[in-house]
């Protein structure tokens, strides 16, 4: 790659699972190895790793600061940013759904209280089913809002269950099939074309192996 790309990369798991995914792709990173470091440079492959906040990876690709991104779609479709949507990477893969305490008292109720970190697609999801909705915004823990009778039910991520089954939450509905995907802002796509270009073609490897 002549110019290098900055790539920002949610720390944890997802991170993990992106980096492997790089290594199955044909990439040898030996450089980049699991610690602490924020920003890891990959000189044998032309990339700067920068390790953010899941949340944060929008906002690095949007200002540019990072080239390319790998975030979850429920981010995506949350932010509503200009952004480039590349490819997806069959990674990260889990569903967002409607869950709580009594379904009987959720299929009864005519205004629904809904605690959750996606106000947007949770109140675009209710919409869509002609149910009249209160949404509270939470940034953690939406599994305490039925708990302590802040919420009728929560929109979250489910992946094992667990968490909700240790305070008592079953789920009623599904309502997105979420995965990750590779994102690019409008300039750094025009600017450094060859070389996200290249990465995606690289990538795509990975992802038919996956």
């Amino acid at each position: 790659m002549k110019k290098g790309l900055d790539v920002a990369l949610p720390k944890g798991r997802l991170a993990s699972e992106a980096l492997d995914l790089m290594r199955r792709s044909g990439y040898v990173m030996d450089s980049v190895k699991d610690d602490r470091r924020l920003i890891v440079l990959d000189p044998t492959n032309g990339f700067r790793f920068m390790f953010v906040k899941p949340s944060d990876v929008i906002t690095y690709v949007t200002l540019g600061v990072a080239d390319v991104g790998i975030v979850g779609m429920d981010m995506v479709i949350e932010a509503k940013e200009d952004l480039f949507e590349l490819m997806s990477l069959k990674i990260g893969r889990c569903r967002m759904v409607v869950a709580g305490i009594d379904p009987e008292d959720y299929e009864k109720a005519t205004l629904i209280t809904v605690a959750t970190k996606y106000p947007r697609i949770a109140r675009d999801y209710f919409e869509k089913r002609n149910k009249s909705v209160s949404i509270v915004k939470l940034n953690g823990s939406v599994e305490l809002g039925p708990l302590v009778d802040l919420s009728d039910v929560i929109v979250d991520l489910y992946e094992t269950g667990r968490t909700l089954k240790a305070n008592g939450l079953t789920v009623f509905e599904d309502v997105l099939a979420i995965e990750s995907m590779l994102i690019s802002n409008r300039a750094s796509y025009r600017l450094k074309n060859e070389e996200i270009r290249t990465l995606m073609q690289t990538l795509e490897k990975g992802v038919k192996n996956s």
